[in-house]
Protein backbone atom coordinates (compact mmCIF):
# COMPACT_ATOMS: atom_id res chain seq x y z
CA UNK A 1 0.00 0.00 0.00
CA UNK A 2 3.01 2.70 0.78
CA UNK A 3 3.50 2.64 -3.30
CA UNK A 4 0.06 4.76 -3.47
CA UNK A 5 0.51 7.06 -1.19
CA UNK A 6 3.14 9.12 -3.54
CA UNK A 7 2.02 13.11 -4.21
CA UNK A 8 1.76 14.48 -7.14
CA UNK A 9 3.20 18.64 -7.65
CA UNK A 10 -0.19 19.90 -6.32
CA UNK A 11 -0.28 17.34 -3.53
CA UNK A 12 -2.38 15.27 -4.65
CA UNK A 13 -2.63 11.56 -4.62
CA UNK A 14 -1.13 9.52 -6.86
CA UNK A 15 -1.97 5.92 -8.32
CA UNK A 16 0.50 3.45 -9.23
CA UNK A 17 -0.05 3.53 -13.27
CA UNK A 18 0.29 7.43 -13.08
CA UNK A 19 3.59 7.68 -12.07
CA UNK A 20 5.38 8.49 -15.20
CA UNK A 21 2.38 11.39 -15.58
CA UNK A 22 3.21 12.47 -12.22
CA UNK A 23 6.78 12.96 -13.68
CA UNK A 24 6.29 14.59 -16.75
CA UNK A 25 3.95 16.88 -14.77
CA UNK A 26 6.74 17.72 -12.16
CA UNK A 27 8.72 18.47 -15.05
CA UNK A 28 6.95 20.85 -17.00
CA UNK A 29 6.45 22.78 -13.26
CA UNK A 30 10.09 22.94 -12.70
CA UNK A 31 10.62 24.23 -16.13
CA UNK A 32 7.82 26.56 -16.00
CA UNK A 33 9.77 27.93 -12.58
CA UNK A 34 13.01 28.24 -13.86
CA UNK A 35 11.31 30.21 -16.70
CA UNK A 36 10.15 32.77 -14.44
CA UNK A 37 13.05 33.15 -12.19
CA UNK A 38 15.82 33.14 -15.01
CA UNK A 39 13.96 35.44 -17.63
CA UNK A 40 14.29 33.03 -20.53
CA UNK A 41 12.18 31.12 -22.66
CA UNK A 42 11.35 27.52 -22.81
CA UNK A 43 8.19 28.29 -23.74
CA UNK A 44 8.46 25.94 -27.18
CA UNK A 45 9.80 22.93 -24.60
CA UNK A 46 6.70 24.01 -22.72
CA UNK A 47 4.56 23.03 -25.32
CA UNK A 48 6.21 20.28 -26.70
CA UNK A 49 6.12 18.23 -22.78
CA UNK A 50 2.20 19.51 -22.43
CA UNK A 51 1.44 17.93 -25.55
CA UNK A 52 3.49 14.95 -24.22
CA UNK A 53 1.48 15.20 -21.02
CA UNK A 54 -1.81 15.10 -22.68
CA UNK A 55 -0.94 12.49 -25.36
CA UNK A 56 -0.03 10.17 -22.23
CA UNK A 57 -3.14 10.53 -20.28
CA UNK A 58 -4.92 9.86 -23.16
CA UNK A 59 -3.02 6.54 -23.84
CA UNK A 60 -2.99 5.80 -19.72
CA UNK A 61 -6.58 6.54 -19.31
CA UNK A 62 -8.27 5.06 -22.55
CA UNK A 63 -6.44 1.57 -22.00
CA UNK A 64 -7.26 1.00 -17.92
CA UNK A 65 -7.52 -2.58 -16.38
CA UNK A 66 -10.51 -3.01 -14.83
CA UNK A 67 -8.21 -3.16 -11.60
CA UNK A 68 -7.00 0.24 -12.04
CA UNK A 69 -10.35 1.82 -12.89
CA UNK A 70 -11.02 0.52 -8.97
CA UNK A 71 -8.46 2.75 -7.97
CA UNK A 72 -9.68 5.91 -10.07
CA UNK A 73 -13.27 4.78 -8.57
CA UNK A 74 -11.70 5.10 -5.18
CA UNK A 75 -8.98 8.24 -5.85
CA UNK A 76 -9.03 10.22 -2.82
CA UNK A 77 -9.81 13.56 -4.53
CA UNK A 78 -12.59 12.28 -7.00
CA UNK A 79 -15.78 14.73 -6.02
CA UNK A 80 -18.10 13.37 -3.69
CA UNK A 81 -21.99 13.46 -3.68
CA UNK A 82 -21.73 16.59 -1.49
CA UNK A 83 -19.47 17.98 -4.35
CA UNK A 84 -21.77 17.66 -7.02
CA UNK A 85 -24.72 18.73 -4.89
CA UNK A 86 -22.81 22.00 -4.00
CA UNK A 87 -21.66 22.26 -8.23
CA UNK A 88 -24.86 22.18 -9.88
CA UNK A 89 -27.91 21.51 -7.49
CA UNK A 90 -29.32 25.16 -6.84
CA UNK A 91 -31.73 25.72 -3.81
CA UNK A 92 -30.60 22.76 -1.95
CA UNK A 93 -32.65 21.96 1.60
CA UNK A 94 -31.70 18.73 2.97
CA UNK A 95 -34.07 16.67 4.60
CA UNK A 96 -32.95 14.39 7.81
CA UNK A 97 -33.99 12.02 9.59
CA UNK A 98 -35.87 8.46 9.06
CA UNK A 99 -38.85 9.16 11.82
CA UNK A 100 -38.02 5.66 13.44
CA UNK A 101 -34.42 5.73 14.82
CA UNK A 102 -31.75 8.24 13.32
CA UNK A 103 -30.31 10.32 10.60
CA UNK A 104 -27.67 8.72 8.70
CA UNK A 105 -25.61 11.06 7.25
CA UNK A 106 -23.92 8.54 5.08
CA UNK A 107 -26.96 9.26 3.09
CA UNK A 108 -28.62 12.56 2.03
CA UNK A 109 -31.48 13.44 1.02
CA UNK A 110 -33.22 16.75 -0.14
CA UNK A 111 -34.68 19.12 -2.55
CA UNK A 112 -33.65 21.35 -5.32
CA UNK A 113 -33.21 22.44 -8.42
CA UNK A 114 -30.74 20.81 -11.62
CA UNK A 115 -30.81 22.82 -14.23
CA UNK A 116 -34.02 24.09 -15.15
CA UNK A 117 -35.35 20.69 -13.17
CA UNK A 118 -36.96 20.62 -10.10
CA UNK A 119 -36.15 17.51 -8.31
CA UNK A 120 -35.49 14.73 -4.91
CA UNK A 121 -32.00 14.33 -4.55
CA UNK A 122 -30.91 10.97 -2.66
CA UNK A 123 -26.58 10.93 -2.54
CA UNK A 124 -24.55 8.08 -0.83
CA UNK A 125 -21.65 11.16 0.93
CA UNK A 126 -18.33 9.13 1.84
CA UNK A 127 -16.47 12.17 3.42
CA UNK A 128 -13.96 13.92 2.99
CA UNK A 129 -11.57 14.30 6.01
CA UNK A 130 -11.36 12.00 9.10
CA UNK A 131 -14.23 13.79 11.34
CA UNK A 132 -17.02 13.59 7.73
CA UNK A 133 -15.75 10.06 7.04
CA UNK A 134 -16.53 8.97 10.61
CA UNK A 135 -19.74 11.09 10.90
CA UNK A 136 -20.73 9.47 7.72
CA UNK A 137 -19.50 5.87 8.31
CA UNK A 138 -17.60 6.32 5.13
CA UNK A 139 -20.13 5.72 3.07
CA UNK A 140 -21.68 2.83 4.36
CA UNK A 141 -25.27 2.96 5.13
CA UNK A 142 -27.59 1.62 8.48
CA UNK A 143 -31.16 0.44 7.88
CA UNK A 144 -31.94 4.26 8.80
CA UNK A 145 -30.24 5.66 5.94
CA UNK A 146 -32.46 3.63 3.54
CA UNK A 147 -35.47 4.08 5.85
CA UNK A 148 -34.75 8.11 5.41
CA UNK A 149 -34.23 7.93 1.45
CA UNK A 150 -37.53 5.66 1.43
CA UNK A 151 -39.28 8.40 3.42
CA UNK A 152 -37.72 11.35 0.96
CA UNK A 153 -38.92 9.00 -2.30
CA UNK A 154 -42.32 9.16 -1.10
CA UNK A 155 -42.26 12.70 -0.34
CA UNK A 156 -41.02 13.04 -4.42
CA UNK A 157 -44.05 10.66 -5.34
CA UNK A 158 -46.41 12.69 -3.31
CA UNK A 159 -45.46 16.30 -4.66
CA UNK A 160 -44.88 14.51 -8.21
CA UNK A 161 -41.27 15.30 -8.49
CA UNK A 162 -38.29 13.09 -10.08
CA UNK A 163 -36.13 11.14 -8.49
CA UNK A 164 -32.20 11.45 -8.88
CA UNK A 165 -30.17 8.95 -6.66
CA UNK A 166 -26.32 9.52 -6.82
CA UNK A 167 -24.50 6.18 -6.33
CA UNK A 168 -21.21 6.15 -4.16
CA UNK A 169 -20.74 3.08 -1.83
CA UNK A 170 -18.61 0.13 -0.95
CA UNK A 171 -21.86 -1.63 -0.02
CA UNK A 172 -24.36 -1.19 3.03
CA UNK A 173 -23.12 -1.13 6.78
CA UNK A 174 -22.99 -5.01 7.96
CA UNK A 175 -22.30 -4.19 11.35
CA UNK A 176 -24.00 -6.14 14.90
CA UNK A 177 -26.61 -2.58 15.33
CA UNK A 178 -27.14 -2.54 11.58
CA UNK A 179 -28.06 -6.37 11.74
CA UNK A 180 -30.57 -6.24 14.30
CA UNK A 181 -31.98 -2.92 12.61
CA UNK A 182 -32.93 -5.20 9.77
CA UNK A 183 -30.61 -3.63 7.18
CA UNK A 184 -31.71 -6.28 4.27
CA UNK A 185 -35.10 -5.68 4.87
CA UNK A 186 -34.58 -2.12 4.12
CA UNK A 187 -32.73 -2.20 1.44
CA UNK A 188 -34.92 -5.00 -0.07
CA UNK A 189 -38.13 -2.90 0.75
CA UNK A 190 -36.51 0.21 -1.02
CA UNK A 191 -36.18 -2.18 -4.12
CA UNK A 192 -39.76 -3.30 -3.98
CA UNK A 193 -40.51 0.52 -3.51
CA UNK A 194 -38.73 1.69 -6.23
CA UNK A 195 -39.52 -0.51 -8.78
CA UNK A 196 -43.30 0.68 -8.59
CA UNK A 197 -42.62 4.38 -7.32
CA UNK A 198 -45.17 6.65 -9.32
CA UNK A 199 -42.33 9.24 -10.18
CA UNK A 200 -39.42 9.62 -12.78
CA UNK A 201 -36.39 7.70 -11.53
CA UNK A 202 -32.93 8.31 -12.38
CA UNK A 203 -30.03 6.78 -10.90
CA UNK A 204 -26.28 7.45 -11.59
CA UNK A 205 -22.94 5.90 -10.33
CA UNK A 206 -20.65 8.17 -9.30
CA UNK A 207 -17.77 6.31 -7.89
CA UNK A 208 -17.95 3.29 -6.07
CA UNK A 209 -21.60 0.89 -6.82
CA UNK A 210 -20.98 -2.06 -4.02
CA UNK A 211 -23.71 -4.61 -3.63
CA UNK A 212 -26.95 -4.20 -2.08
CA UNK A 213 -25.90 -0.85 -0.47
CA UNK A 214 -25.96 0.44 -4.33
CA UNK A 215 -28.94 -1.13 -5.00
CA UNK A 216 -30.57 -0.62 -2.04
CA UNK A 217 -31.20 3.37 -4.06
CA UNK A 218 -30.31 2.31 -7.51
CA UNK A 219 -33.67 0.77 -8.86
CA UNK A 220 -34.76 3.46 -11.44
CA UNK A 221 -35.85 4.69 -15.06
CA UNK A 222 -32.74 5.18 -16.20
CA UNK A 223 -29.50 4.20 -14.80
CA UNK A 224 -26.03 5.53 -15.89
CA UNK A 225 -22.20 5.51 -14.64
CA UNK A 226 -19.50 7.66 -14.89
CA UNK A 227 -17.08 6.52 -17.08
CA UNK A 228 -14.30 5.80 -14.05
CA UNK A 229 -17.10 4.37 -12.08
CA UNK A 230 -17.72 0.30 -11.37
CA UNK A 231 -20.78 -1.59 -10.22
CA UNK A 232 -20.53 -4.90 -9.12
CA UNK A 233 -22.25 -7.52 -6.61
CA UNK A 234 -19.08 -7.54 -4.64
CA UNK A 235 -15.27 -5.68 -4.03
CA UNK A 236 -12.64 -7.18 -6.34
CA UNK A 237 -11.21 -7.55 -2.47
CA UNK A 238 -13.91 -9.22 -1.26
CA UNK A 239 -14.26 -11.69 -4.02
CA UNK A 240 -10.40 -12.53 -4.68
CA UNK A 241 -10.84 -13.16 -0.46
CA UNK A 242 -13.49 -15.77 -1.31
CA UNK A 243 -12.43 -17.60 -4.29
CA UNK A 244 -8.41 -17.23 -3.30
CA UNK A 245 -8.23 -17.13 0.02
CA UNK A 246 -6.42 -13.64 -0.38
CA UNK A 247 -7.17 -10.34 -1.36
CA UNK A 248 -3.87 -9.99 -3.22
CA UNK A 249 -5.98 -11.61 -6.20
CA UNK A 250 -7.66 -8.43 -6.71
CA UNK A 251 -6.79 -7.28 -9.91
CA UNK A 252 -7.78 -11.06 -11.36
CA UNK A 253 -10.83 -10.89 -9.41
CA UNK A 254 -11.91 -7.27 -10.74
CA UNK A 255 -11.02 -8.40 -14.80
CA UNK A 256 -13.69 -11.69 -13.89
CA UNK A 257 -16.32 -9.20 -12.63
CA UNK A 258 -17.03 -7.01 -15.54
CA UNK A 259 -17.58 -4.27 -13.43
CA UNK A 260 -16.79 -1.30 -15.37
CA UNK A 261 -18.85 0.84 -17.29
CA UNK A 262 -18.34 -0.58 -20.56
CA UNK A 263 -18.55 -3.95 -19.50
CA UNK A 264 -21.79 -3.55 -17.75
CA UNK A 265 -23.32 -1.20 -21.05
CA UNK A 266 -22.23 -3.83 -23.63
CA UNK A 267 -23.94 -6.59 -21.18
CA UNK A 268 -27.38 -4.24 -20.52
CA UNK A 269 -26.93 -3.50 -16.51
CA UNK A 270 -26.41 0.06 -17.46
CA UNK A 271 -27.94 2.17 -19.95
CA UNK A 272 -25.08 5.15 -20.07
CA UNK A 273 -22.09 5.84 -19.46
CA UNK A 274 -21.52 9.79 -18.62
CA UNK A 275 -17.82 10.91 -19.82
CA UNK A 276 -15.66 12.01 -17.34
CA UNK A 277 -12.62 14.56 -18.12
CA UNK A 278 -9.04 13.52 -19.46
CA UNK A 279 -7.53 11.67 -16.51
CA UNK A 280 -10.76 11.50 -14.45
CA UNK A 281 -13.16 13.13 -12.44
CA UNK A 282 -10.72 13.79 -9.86
CA UNK A 283 -8.78 16.18 -12.06
CA UNK A 284 -11.30 18.42 -13.17
CA UNK A 285 -14.46 18.79 -10.48
CA UNK A 286 -16.27 21.29 -12.37
CA UNK A 287 -15.74 19.64 -15.98
CA UNK A 288 -17.26 16.41 -14.83
CA UNK A 289 -19.78 18.28 -12.95
CA UNK A 290 -21.28 19.70 -15.62
CA UNK A 291 -21.14 16.74 -17.41
CA UNK A 292 -23.46 15.13 -14.62
CA UNK A 293 -25.72 18.09 -14.56
CA UNK A 294 -26.26 17.88 -18.40
CA UNK A 295 -26.89 14.30 -18.48
CA UNK A 296 -29.43 14.05 -15.75
CA UNK A 297 -31.42 17.32 -17.16
CA UNK A 298 -31.31 15.57 -20.28
CA UNK A 299 -32.48 12.51 -18.69
CA UNK A 300 -35.62 13.72 -16.33
CA UNK A 301 -36.86 15.53 -19.70
CA UNK A 302 -36.97 12.66 -21.87
CA UNK A 303 -38.57 10.15 -19.43
CA UNK A 304 -40.51 13.10 -17.88
CA UNK A 305 -42.85 12.72 -20.89
CA UNK A 306 -44.29 9.75 -20.31
CA UNK A 307 -47.34 8.69 -18.45
CA UNK A 308 -47.46 6.82 -15.19
CA UNK A 309 -48.37 4.04 -16.99
CA UNK A 310 -45.71 4.38 -19.59
CA UNK A 311 -43.01 4.54 -17.31
CA UNK A 312 -44.15 2.21 -14.44
CA UNK A 313 -44.61 -0.50 -17.64
CA UNK A 314 -41.01 0.97 -19.01
CA UNK A 315 -39.38 0.15 -15.54
CA UNK A 316 -40.54 -3.11 -15.23
CA UNK A 317 -39.62 -4.52 -18.58
CA UNK A 318 -35.68 -2.31 -18.37
CA UNK A 319 -35.36 -4.88 -15.41
CA UNK A 320 -37.19 -8.20 -16.50
CA UNK A 321 -34.63 -7.96 -19.36
CA UNK A 322 -31.23 -6.46 -17.19
CA UNK A 323 -28.16 -8.25 -18.12
CA UNK A 324 -27.11 -10.61 -20.62
CA UNK A 325 -25.60 -14.09 -20.56
CA UNK A 326 -22.85 -15.68 -23.01
CA UNK A 327 -22.62 -18.95 -23.07
CA UNK A 328 -20.78 -21.89 -25.28
CA UNK A 329 -23.02 -24.94 -27.05
CA UNK A 330 -21.36 -27.99 -27.28
CA UNK A 331 -19.56 -27.02 -30.58
CA UNK A 332 -17.96 -24.10 -28.74
CA UNK A 333 -20.07 -21.59 -30.59
CA UNK A 334 -21.55 -18.29 -28.80
CA UNK A 335 -25.48 -18.52 -27.92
Amino acid sequence: MAKTMESAPNGSHVLPFEKVIVQLDRQISEMEAQQAQSGKDFSAEIRQLRAQYVSLLHKTYDNLSPWETVQVARHPGRPLAGDYIEQFVKNWQELHGDRRFADDRAIRCGLGRIGTEKAVVIAQHKGRDTREKIECNFGCAHPEGYRKALRVMRLAEKFKLPVVTLIDTQGAYPGVGSEERCVAEAIAVNMLEMSRLKTPIVCVVIGEGGSGGALGIGVGDRIGMLQFSYYSVISPEGCASILWRTGEKAPEAAEALKLTAKHLKAIDVIDDIIPEPLGGAHRNLSEAAGNLERYIVRTLRQIKRLSVGDLLGNRYERWRRMGKVVSADQTGQST
